[in-house]
């Protein structure tokens, strides 16, 4: 009786692992559906669009014709802005949290507030900017003021990321520099942050995820509506490729053309994303590997 019951409940454990690992699958490839549903259409609706002089010309006629040169322009600035803003600010910030800060109540406040900021909306992230970098600073609407505001938004990421990265890393490395006379930051910078390194550039492809596609913030701070040159000061307004597809999108004027050219900003928008964070998981498996050899 004994072993046929512990056989039913073998087969009932069995039963639910296999539905379980069942479900897990479907889901999975629910979740690359979809994404190769929204890349497929983009890409079937945009691909059209694309030539050498969409790609390198000045917009004109109100955005209808013409190309989006100006706008790729802009949105690489601000993200390579942001990032060196939030980079890193939040690469300090996640060392500061996990190496230096004691357990204790401002440390769980500090954690707490980080987690609080990464769920403000974006546009308040906006309404900030243009209170503090446009008007209090005096920045004005500037690649400058909408940098900073995307690399706040950034910010939290970063933090995370980095915290994660550090708390991963064995106890016994810490222990064993100090032990051999390394000081507290020879340790943190010689031994745990080049093994942390790989892991740390995960938080630079979400965060340069997030702040390439947003609009609110740019909207309050650095985009201009029609713009038809390049930025020569961080104190220029410039064009982005979120705000342009929002304009073209809802503009009204010449709706078939503006249409056309929505999809294939949208394609170089993603093309974009994709290029820079090829680029970054490059860099991670590249550093990956330095950190083996030695």
């Amino acid at each position: 009786m004994g072993f046929q019951e512990g056989t039913k409940k073998g087969d009932s454990k069995r039963l639910k692992q296999t539905l379980a690992f069942g479900v897990f699958k479907v889901m999975s490839f629910l979740v690359v559906a979809i994404l190769v549903i929204i890349l497929g259409f983009i890409i079937f609706n945009g691909i059209s669009a694309i030539s050498w002089e969409f790609l390198t010309e000045m917009p004109r006629e109100g955005m209808t014709q013409g190309g989006i040169f100006p706008a790729i322009v802009g949105t690489l600035c601000l993200v390579l802005g942001s990032m060196l803003f939030a980079f890193p600010v939040g690469i300090m910030s996640g060392i500061y949290i996990n190496e230096y800060a004691k357990d204790g109540w401002l440390k769980r406040f500090i954690k707490l507030m980080t987690n609080n900021l990464a769920g403000v909306p974006s546009i308040v992230f906006g309404l900030f900017g243009m209170a503090l970098f446009v008007n209090k600073l005096g920045f004005g609407d500037s690649l400058l003021a909408g940098s900073l505001t995307l690399g706040l938004l950034a910010l939290p990421v970063v933090i995370r990321t980095t915290e994660e990265a550090l708390k991963a890393i064995d106890d016994s490395f810490r222990v064993g520099s100090l032990a051999l006379g390394a000081s507290k930051w020879q340790t943190t910078s010689k031994v745990i942050l080049p093994i942390a390194f790989p892991n740390i550039i995960t938080g630079l492809i979400l965060s340069i995820g997030r702040v390439s596609g947003e609009t609110a913030p740019i909207l309050f701070t650095v985009a201009a509506y029609f713009l038809p040159k390049l930025p020569t000061s961080i104190f220029d307004q410039v064009m982005a490729l979120p705000y342009h597809l929002y304009v073209i999108s809802t503009s009204g004027t010449n709706i078939e053309a503006s249409r056309t050219m929505a999809y294939g900003t949208a394609f170089v928008l993603i093309v974009i994303v994709l290029l820079v964070n090829l680029l970054a998981n490059w860099l991670r498996k590249y550093f990956g590997k330095k950190v083996k050899m030695n």
